[in-house]
């Protein structure tokens, strides 16, 4: 009886473990595996370009410009239109990833400069490119204030 017991207990308490691991933290951060914290100018050159190339407006991607940025891109209304005109970098679908050379100390920093690798696809073609991307910071986090071709 009392093996019998603590059987039970022992199977509701691995049944409650199992649970709540399955619970575990929601990714927040961008990259592949949502590992890139939050407060780096990476993370903002990415978020904006991914709001750019997946959303239907530029509302996602105009909280990471900077004003001088921004004011361009409401100029061209659609996102299709701000790849085309202001980024010279249209595509179908797209995965954005920030380079690896870019790691350094942007904790006391008032301006970054990131690269980033796109690679996707626009009428069925694969495309491949790089962009030099600077960022000031702001009050709110990292804005995006330039892009160019590297």
């Amino acid at each position: 009886m009392i093996l019998h017991r603590s059987l039970q207990l022992f199977a509701l308490l691995l049944t409650v473990f199992v649970i709540s691991a399955c619970d575990g933290p929601t990714n927040t951060g961008a990259g592949k595996y949502g590992m890139m914290d939050t407060n780096i100018p990476e993370y903002a050159a990415v978020q904006f370009f991914t709001h750019i190339y997946a959303d239907d407006d530029l509302t996602g991607a105009l909280e990471y410009a900077s004003p001088k940025l921004a004011r361009l891109m409401k100029s061209y209304r659609i996102n299709r239109n701000v790849q085309r005109h202001v980024l010279n970098l249209t595509f179908d679908k797209v995965e954005i990833k920030p380079s690896a050379a870019n790691a350094g100390r942007n904790e006391f920093a008032k301006e970054a400069s990131v690269s980033l690798f796109f690679e996707g696809t626009l009428n069925g073609e694969i495309v491949k490119d790089l962009r030099q991307v600077k960022l000031i910071r702001s009050k709110s986090g990292w804005k995006v204030d330039e892009v160019s071709v590297e």
